[in-house]
C-alpha cells in the first residue's frame, strides 16, 4: 500500500496576521504595524513587568527601546498554530547586545532565547498578545549574571 503524505495545513488568518507582524518587526518596518495591530493593543508579559503597553504608539516605543540595547535583532519563526482567534508561536530571538538594556551595560556578547508569544486577532488585527521568556537564561548569555546549573 502506497504511503500517503498529508498535504501541509495552510496558515489560518490569523497566523498569517502573525507571520506578518514578525515580518514587519525583523524588516524594521513599523509603519506595516498599523494595518496588523490594534490601535488599544495591550501586552503581558511577567518577564518585563515594568513595561506597559497599552497602545500600538507604546508597542513601537517597545520595539524601538529593544532595538536601541540589541541593533541587530531578529526573530525567527519555530512554530505557530492557533484556535479561532488564538495564535500561539515559538519563536527563536537573536542578536547582539550592543545597547543598554534596562539596567544592564552594554556587553557587546549575542544571545538566543526561545520566547512564546499568544496572540488574540480580532478583525485581522493583533488585540492582545501575552509573552514569555526565561530571562535569567538571557542575561547569563549576555554575561550579566553567572551561568546557571549545567543541565543533563
Amino acid at each position: 500500500m502506497p504511503e500517503h503524505t498529508p498535504a501541509p495545513l495552510l496558515p489560518t488568518q490569523e497566523e498569517k496576521t502573525v507571520i506578518r507582524m514578525i515580518e514587519a518587526v525583523n524588516g524594521r518596518d513599523f509603519d506595516a504595524l498599523d494595518a496588523l495591530i490594534a490601535p488599544d493593543v495591550v501586552r503581558h508579559c511577567a518577564a518585563t513587568p515594568d513595561v506597559e503597553v497599552r497602545s500600538l504608539e507604546e508597542f513601537k516605543a517597545f520595539l524601538r527601546r529593544d532595538l536601541s540595547a540589541v541593533p541587530d535583532a531578529m526573530q525567527e519563526l519555530d512554530l505557530i498554530f492557533s484556535s479561532g482567534p488564538f495564535v500561539a508561536a515559538r519563536v527563536i530571538y537573536r542578536g547582539t547586545q550592543d545597547g543598554r538594556m534596562g539596567p544592564f551595560p552594554p556587553s557587546g556578547k549575542k544571545l538566543e532565547v526561545p520566547f512564546l508569544g499568544i496572540l488574540r486577532v480580532e478583525n485581522g488585527k493583533i488585540v492582545e498578545i501575552w509573552t514569555e521568556w526565561d530571562n535569567l537564561n538571557a542575561l547569563a548569555q549576555l554575561g550579566h549574571l553567572p551561568p546557571g546549573p549545567a543541565t543533563r
